[in-house]
């Protein structure tokens, strides 16, 4: 009986993880489309975003959509790091629809939630919490979407919870920003999504 427990806890723990799908080869952009003119490459296995001589938005945007998840993955700011992660998101050209969870510079709202071309700020993380985010280093960031409910982690902090009936609503990508202005760079890895 207690060999059957241990493989069914092993079958388990196979089942969950087997669920996570990486969306980043470490070689090239496969599976996913550039809108803008702003850069994205691999270098030394990672993912870049840089900005370019036009210094505009930019977003890198997953081939599929994904509505209920739990996304992780890890970034690193170099210079100003103002970037974000989208969810059910469209693009037209550089014109977004959708969500984001703030990547941005100290003092700047990380792990708050933005509606592009829409309410802007719906909730931005008590400014205690501003201390989980390493500028310059690498940082962990967590995001779960279910239904109308989005919860995001920082460096194993959770700064924001909300509940909103129009994110419920919504359908399409994931979705990395370049914030216009230039001077932006950042450098993603181990980004990994779970179907929910």
């Amino acid at each position: 009986m207690k060999h059957l427990n241990i493989f069914l806890i092993f079958l388990t723990f196979l089942s969950v993880n087997a669920q996570k799908t990486s969306l980043f080869n470490g070689k090239d952009l496969s599976g996913w489309n550039i809108h803008g003119t702003e850069l994205w490459y691999v270098e030394d296995g990672l993912l870049v975003c840089e900005s370019g001589p036009e210094k505009k938005y930019g977003y890198l945007s997953t081939e599929k959509s994904y509505d209920d998840f739990i996304l992780t993955l890890e970034f690193k700011q170099e210079a100003n790091g103002n970037s974000g992660v989208f969810f059910r998101s469209t693009l037209e050209g550089t014109k977004i629809s959708g969500w984001q969870a703030e990547v941005a510079p100290p003092g700047n709202d990380s792990g708050g939630i933005y509606e592009s071309y829409g309410r802007g700020w719906l909730i931005k993380p008590d400014p205690k919490k501003d201390k989980a985010l390493k500028m310059g280093e690498w940082n962990r960031m967590k995001i779960k979407v279910v239904g109308d409910k989005v919860t995001t982690w920082l460096n194993g902090t959770q700064m924001i919870t909300l509940e909103d009936e129009k994110i419920g609503q919504g359908k399409g990508s994931i979705a990395l920003q370049i914030h216009d202005g230039g001077g932006i760079k950042v450098r993603w890895r181990n980004l990994e999504i779970k179907p929910l």
